[in-house]
């Protein structure tokens, strides 16, 4: 999937990992009990419903060699269509969404182990380059993609650091499910050395040297992409965390990352804010205002961006007048932009399937970093810092994308229900056995006929922590996560 990231210079990596900085707990070692059930709310049957049928479209993508394929066809009458390529984000979503069926009672510990040794088989058979897995599988052999299902096209071997985050997320959520598990995944995990895609912090380059992550590494040519992660706010800050929690990245690299790009720097609005110095690192605490309201932006301005990562990482519980007040604050915006701005009636934008096919970012351009980043709808209406809103009539095909809602269930939830609930009742939204379609044109009413892997374990995620606060958070809440990355949060002071 096409991630825009924020480009700032060049590099190589730094920091050594043990195998003792990666292995998770042994079978025996005392564990944190499982969250508490808390009592059922009102909408907890129609949750529960949402994720049984969601849980169904993984079930339908998970091929027989024990990978979750990239997405489904399901405009057919008959099963569903499997795509042939998968990632590592694929897999870790079908990883982390079978331990969340297990927790919320819709399979059983016994069949949640099964699937979870049938699929940490595959993962041991692909092929790997520095302890990190390529970008795209077949999903029905493990081989490696070289040209793209369907067109024929090449595709070159790439090693992502945002996707083999996601991957390495769901194989730690599966240790922690399955102690038998325990030993395989540190072994698979042992090789993972965050600190190949790092750039150490260079004082006198700064560029050059920024002190963050490069998106990635073409392993034919060892030849690293000419961008970093430098946007704090974005998806990538997973691996950063993950990083940071063995000990294979330095603490202050969290510091170098960017709340806003600098104010001499072009971006989609002068921030406002001032330099503070944490941890010794002189650092920009810049924020956007939009509507009125201060908040830290993503980089396009859409909701994964900001939302995907706290699924994991309890970030409000942590640093709640930081973390915690932008991720409402985010969700107001986005809110505001489909019901207020642009004038849809339906509101949640982020990266999905276009209705009418293909792969696009959708956001709220006013509150991304990027200039022109993701707009709202396939006709790409952007704003302008200081000039005035487009009117509400030029938001033509507007793309609404089901899984940010379920992303702002811990910040509005009723309003998050409410919104679910209008793309059903007005779009059919919702495939009865499969859960939400990927995404609505709110224009045309044309509603895609695809189911991404990717969108559905955010969706499985959401309703878990909704359902069953903490339930895949327990091994984020331990160990380095608990002794180096909460006190990081904890210090956080964004300018809000």
């Amino acid at each position: 999937m096409d991630r825009r990231t924020f480009l700032t210079a060049a590099g190589t990596g730094a920091a050594a990992l043990s195998l003792g900085a990666v292995s998770v707990p042994s079978a025996g070692a005392a564990q944190p009990a499982r969250p508490a059930h808390p009592a059922p709310g009102p909408d907890t049957p129609l949750l529960l419903r949402w994720f049984r049928d969601t849980y169904r479209s993984i079930e339908a993508m998970t091929t027989d060699f024990g990978l979750a394929v990239d997405k489904i066809d399901v405009s057919g009458s008959g099963a569903p269509v499997q795509s042939r390529q998968t990632s590592p984000t694929n897999i870790g979503c079908g990883l982390w969404s079978t331990v969340a069926a297990a927790g919320l009672g819709v399979i059983s510990d016994a069949t949640m182990r099964r699937r979870l040794e049938h699929t940490v088989r595959a993962v041991e058979k692909l092929e790997r380059h520095h302890g990190f897995w390529l970008n795209w599988y077949d999903a029905h052999d493990g081989s490696v993609l070289t040209r793209w299902p369907g067109t024929g096209d090449p595709v070159r071997p790439f090693l992502s650091s945002v996707d083999n985050a996601w991957l390495t997320t769901g194989l730690r959520i599966a240790a922690d499910a399955a102690p038998a598990l325990r030993p395989r995944v540190a072994r698979i995990l042992a090789t993972a050395d965050w600190s190949y895609y790092y750039t150490p912090y260079d004082p006198a380059d700064p560029v050059a040297g920024p002190g963050q992550l490069r998106g990635g590494f073409w392993p034919d040519t060892e030849e690293p992409t000419g961008h970093h992660y430098g946007a704090l706010n974005t998806e990538p800050r997973m691996a950063s965390y993950l990083g940071i929690a063995d000990g294979s990245l330095p603490s202050d690299h969290y510091w170098h990352l960017l709340r806003t790009m600098l104010p001499e720097h072009e971006q989609e609005q002068h921030p406002g804010g001032g330099y503070v110095t944490m941890d010794g690192v002189r650092v920009w605490q810049g924020h956007y205002t939009h509507r009125g309201r201060k908040i830290v932006p993503s980089w396009g301005g859409s909701m994964f961006e900001a939302l995907m990562v706290p699924l994991f990482v309890p970030e409000p519980e942590w640093s709640p007048r930081s973390w915690g007040l932008t991720h409402r604050r985010y969700v107001r915006s986005q809110i505001e932009h489909g019901m207020e701005e642009a004038e849809y009636g339906y509101w949640g934008f982020s990266p999905a399937n276009i209705p009418e096919g293909g792969y696009q970012e959708y956001g709220v351009d006013a509150i991304g970093m990027q200039v022109d980043g993701y707009a709202s709808n396939t006709d790409r209406t952007y704003t302008t810092d200081g000039a005035p809103l487009p009117p509400a009539s030029a938001f033509t095909n507007g793309v609404v994308t089901p899984h940010a809602s379920f992303l702002a269930l811990p910040y509005a939830p009723d309003e998050a229900i409410a919104n679910l609930r209008a793309l059903d009742r007005d779009f059919g939204a919702y495939h009865d056995g499969y859960g939400f379609r990927d995404s609505v044109n709110i224009g045309t009413g044309r509603v895609s006929d695809y189911l991404l892997a990717l969108d559905q374990g955010m969706i499985t995620a959401a309703l878990a922590q909704a359902i069953r606060p903490g339930l895949l958070q327990r091994p984020f809440r331990t160990g380095g996560f608990q002794s180096r990355v909460r006190p990081l949060l904890a210090k956080e002071r964004f300018s809000l």
